[in-house]
């Protein structure tokens, strides 16, 4: 649901503005990455708010191209070709994109993981399924998954996927990492303030036309239209990962479409988790890695890194934050 300009984004999360006669808020809903932007900036004028947008986007085109499996010319789809065949040399970019994956899959234990995309599809959440995958199936599934076997050198920029049918995606971090780059472009450019919001990877700088800070709304988790609490967002981003309406059930027990790529199981007992951190794109792959880590595991990595807050949603709608979270 959006009304005027409140951005709907699940935990929920909702982004609003006002603007004073000084300055104009521009806003525009574009179609990328497979998924709604809604790009917002605060401008001298119409005229200049729109072409910032439009650079915003061709910013977002760039990444899109360069990370996309789908695009048999990208640099990733040449690394997939190439697996456990030679290694890749790929822009700068790129290779420090997944090293910084590979990290996080460190400190996540490998709850976060690009290889994942290499996982056999054996998971239905579209209503087919009727019995769960045998053991071995599961099994099997994940047989070309795991981050360590991912070989980078950084002398020559090469990407090297040690067996042959492993892949590498980047749909758990790739539009937190497209609306940091939009932002930095556009801070870059003067553009003296905005939000990128990418379907509820966001990221903000500045301050709304009137000088004060953007917030968002945390929704209820038990009436999903209603506000329980607003928090700022001062040069800094939050992420999404949610599970309200995609999942499977058996046996009575809920699974999330979101899926532990260390032993191809679906996950349960999460709705879902909002991370808050400088970055879209670390935010983006924490929320995912959250989810997959559990409530407790979750909140205790949470607190261990400095800068970075969380709200997560369980399976029985109650809500947990971490230390640095205060609700109004």
């Amino acid at each position: 649901m959006r009304i005027i300009f409140f951005l709907l984004v699940c935990c929920k999360l909702l982004v609003g503005h006002a603007q004073e006669p000084k300055y104009v808020t521009v806003q525009r809903s574009v179609h990328l990455m497979g998924d709604k932007f809604d790009i917002t900036v605060v401008a001298d004028n119409e005229e200049i708010g729109y072409i910032n947008i439009e650079e915003a986007v061709s910013e977002i085109k760039r990444i899109e191209k360069m990370i996309s499996s789908w695009d048999e010319e990208s640099e990733t789809s040449l690394i997939n070709k190439n697996a456990g065949i030679k290694p890749v040399k790929v822009s700068v970019e790129l290779y420090k994109l997944i090293e910084r994956a590979n990290q996080i899959s460190e400190i996540t234990n490998g709850a976060f993981d690009i290889t994942f995309a290499g996982m056999d599809n054996i998971w239905k959440f579209d209503g087919s399924m009727k019995f769960k995958p045998t053991k071995d199936e599961i099994i099997h599934s994940v047989s070309k998954v795991g981050y360590k076997k991912i070989i980078l050198n950084e002398v020559d920029h090469t990407v090297f996927l040690r067996l042959k049918g492993m892949k590498i995606g980047f749909g758990g971090i790739a539009k937190g990492y497209a609306a940091d780059m939009a932002k930095e472009l556009l801070v870059g450019k003067q553009v003296r303030a905005g939000v990128i919001n990418a379907s509820g990877d966001l990221t903000t700088w500045g301050t709304k036309a009137t000088g004060e800070k953007w917030l968002i709304g945390i929704a209820n988790p038990l009436s999903k239209d209603k506000i329980f609490s607003w928090l700022p967002v001062l040069e800094s981003s939050v992420a999404t990962s949610e599970s309200y309406d995609k999942y499977i059930t058996f046996d009575g027990r809920k699974y999330s479409h979101i899926l532990d790529p260390r032993t191809g199981n679906p996950i349960s007992g999460i709705n879902s988790v909002s991370v808050f951190s400088k970055t879209a794109e670390f935010s983006d792959a924490l929320a995912t890695a959250i989810f997959v880590l559990g409530v407790d595991s979750g909140m205790s990595l949470i607190n261990q890194l400095k800068g970075t807050e969380a709200i997560i949603v369980d399976g029985n709608n109650k809500m947990h934050k971490s230390s640095g979270i205060l609700f109004n």
